[in-house]
């Protein structure tokens, strides 16, 4: 097994390398069609990296990775699954891209949301439905004894 690079980017200007002796493969077998195979490959692939201990990471990355990854991780293993393919080449391909897509997501800054202003017809549509309601309100009121 190969070291897994992550293409430069946002948050990774230099890219990544993960060395492959941090990567955790387990291949077990994958559920659906098969055929010949489906009971003697093991085609389902887990692959797994420690963010807490991989050298992959410098400080500051791996805390970010770790706060927006929490989600997925299992204490701090990262664990992806591939099991698409009926070929374990294939799905040991797709499990190696799919981390590397997570990693890259999660070091990626956040894009700043752009402040827009309300349309004409969405005030002029909300202070119509305000007008409405108290007018139902008004309705229900006791009515005067004049």
């Amino acid at each position: 097994m190969d070291d897994l690079r992550v293409p430069p980017g946002p948050g990774a200007p230099r890219g990544l390398v993960v060395p492959a002796a941090e990567l955790v493969e387990q291949f077990s077998h994958a559920s659906g069609p098969g055929g010949q195979g489906v009971n003697t490959a093991d085609s389902r692939v887990q692959l797994s990296l420690d963010l807490a201990t991989t050298t992959a990471l410098g400080q500051s990355q791996r805390a970010l990775a770790l706060e927006r990854l929490a989600p997925r991780l299992s204490g701090t293993v990262l664990t992806v699954t591939a099991a698409e393919h009926r070929s374990q080449r294939r799905n040991r391909v797709a499990a190696r891209e799919r981390l590397a897509g997570l990693l890259r997501e999660a070091l990626a800054p956040p894009v700043p949301r752009r402040p827009t202003r309300r349309t004409r017809g969405s005030q002029r549509r909300r202070l119509e439905a305000k007008r409405q309601r108290s007018e139902t309100k008004q309705h229900r009121r006791r009515p005067r004894p004049d």
